[in-house]
């Protein structure tokens, strides 16, 4: 049973690590102008969040990114 949740946590390791990547890609794109969230998430083609915020990147990569330097919000827009 270890083996194998081993392997599932490096699974979700390797897809948290793309998905951010993908991300700064969506921001470096961006340039100083920034994005939305929002836009951010229908760029990618992730259209999940609950009702009124469908598109929505999870708030978690957002803040793994604010916490390595990669990301900001801006709160006046978010």
């Amino acid at each position: 049973m270890t083996a194998s949740l081993n392997e599932a946590y490096l699974a979700a390791q390797r897809a948290i690590a793309e998905l951010k990547a993908a991300v700064r890609t969506v921001l470096e794109i961006a340039g100083t102008d920034g994005v939305k969230n929002s836009e951010i998430g229908r760029s990618l083609g992730i259209y999940m969040g609950h009702k009124e915020h469908e598109g929505h990147i999870p708030r978690t990569i957002l803040t793994m990114l604010e916490n390595e330097g990669v990301a900001e919000q801006i709160a006046d827009t978010k």
